[in-house]
């Protein structure tokens, strides 16, 4: 006992940046490989073949902002699914460019589209509940503006609904189809290590802490009971996940419903989206914390509880950034010194990282088939993106706690990446049946 007060801050510190990470990339490599070989191992392609009147409709609903690069190819696109049910909403949010006029010309050409016109940027949610209260369908499905649909995810999606009446939500498995730049291919294997790992093992463990707003495909009566989706909350996607699980609804993950998204390709532009998103999350925590003290959501402690500690987590790591860029130019006490150089912690910690994204583009090689060409870029992975996450942590407590309550989240123009031409995840994506 002693000997467990006799452990110093720095200590205590500096080993707490350490195995934080290391501990929770290990956790996120075990449950992704339960996951993968307990549920997704023997899955395969194939899907029944349901008639229009043995399915339930959907109504895809498809939020635009300044999507004039991309609309019309995202309306086409959806105009080819495997899927005899469903209907298309558009939303136009006050959009600056011609992204109205562009579905006005759409509307003429497409039967199953209808047109949603605001007259200002109210945002994604307030555009989300006007088009849900339009839509005649069972099930809504969300999606962006630059996401291009696998002809199959409808069915892939729909199909955890058919026994569960708990099944309130159900989201997809975005994949980078924009791999021109580092930035491009980094994201790549990413996507893959913090969004489809981690949404696995969350899986195994019985919650997930967010859908994908790019694809999740909505019950609408459970979206009806807990109020839709709350027009002040910067990420509506993270917040809607919270509000259906702490009514008691379920959301699942669905790796084969695949969504091919464009994603930020400049240093500015990825700090926006986030920046946006760690606003997001610090507001849930706020919003939520008190629903963690009842009995029902006990379920939803441990990510309330991990999602607090990387907070914290990144506090700590920038304090040791601070420490270390001291040290360059006073003298510090030695038991506060911490070298620029990685020392064996820092290797294992690199090596650890790098592994985690192998794992994760084993698992994800059979939806995407150049995800491996991508895995060398990712050795600037543990720099860039931790660095930025640290970053927009920092930012993001006091801009919520100083953000007027109950602001309204309206649009931000999205970075879409470079424009070298359309790509075509045709020749990135493995060909479904």
């Amino acid at each position: 006992m002693s000997h467990f007060f006799s452990i110093d801050i720095p200590t205590l510190l500096f080993g707490f940046v350490f195995y934080y990470p290391f501990f929770m990339a290990w956790l996120w490599m075990l449950g992704g490989l339960i996951y993968f070989v307990v549920y997704e191992r023997h899955d395969d392609f194939t899907h029944p073949d349901f008639t229009q009147a043995e399915t339930p409709r959907i109504s895809i609903i498809v939020p635009c902002y300044n999507e004039e690069p991309n609309v019309r190819e995202v309306i086409a696109h959806l105009q080819n699914l495997n899927y005899p049910n469903y209907e298309v909403l558009a939303v136009n949010d006050g959009s600056h460019d011609r992204t109205g006029e562009i579905l006005n010309e759409l509307v003429e050409k497409y039967p199953s589209l209808m047109a949603i016109h605001q007259d200002k940027n109210q945002g994604k949610a307030v555009g989300l509940n006007t088009a849900a209260q339009l839509a005649t369908g069972d099930f809504i499905l969300c999606m962006d503006g630059d996401a291009l649909l696998d002809p199959n995810a409808l069915h892939f999606l729909v199909s955890h609904f058919i026994d569960n009446p708990q099944m309130a939500a159900v989201t997809g498995n975005p994949r980078i189809r924009n791999r021109t730049s580092l930035l491009g291919r980094m994201q790549v294997g990413e996507f893959s290590s913090t969004v489809g790992l981690i949404k696995r093992c969350q899986q195994v463990f019985g919650r997930l802490f967010t859908v994908s707003g790019v694809i999740a495909l909505f019950r609408k009566s459970a979206l009806e009971e807990v109020g839709y989706w709350s027009v002040d909350m910067l990420t509506e996607d993270i917040d809607i996940s919270w509000k259906l699980q702490t009514h008691g609804w379920e959301i699942r993950y669905e790796p084969r419903a695949l969504t091919w998204i464009l994603t930020p390709e400049t240093l500015i532009g990825l700090y926006r989206q986030r920046l946006r998103w760690s606003k997001g999350g610090v507001q849930t925590v706020f919003k939520y914390f008190p629903a963690m003290f009842t009995p029902r959501n006990r379920m939803m402690l441990p990510l309330f509880c991990e999602y607090v500690v990387s907070i914290f987590w990144a506090y700590c790591m920038a304090f040791a950034f601070v420490l270390m860029f001291a040290d360059l130019f006073f003298t510090l006490p030695i038991k506060w010194q911490i070298s620029v150089v990685p020392v064996w912690n820092g290797m294992v910690l690199g090596v650890t990282c790098l592994l985690q994204l192998l794992v994760s583009c084993l698992i994800d090689r059979r939806y995407d088939r150049g995800i491996m060409k991508c895995y060398l870029w990712t050795i600037w992975y543990p720099l860039m993106f931790w660095l930025i996450n640290v970053v927009t942590s920092l930012v993001a407590v006091p801009s919520v706690l100083l953000r007027r309550q109950g602001a309204r989240a309206v649009w931000v123009s999205p970075d879409r990446g470079i424009q070298h031409g359309k790509s075509d995840h045709r020749n990135i994506s493995k060909k479904l049946p």
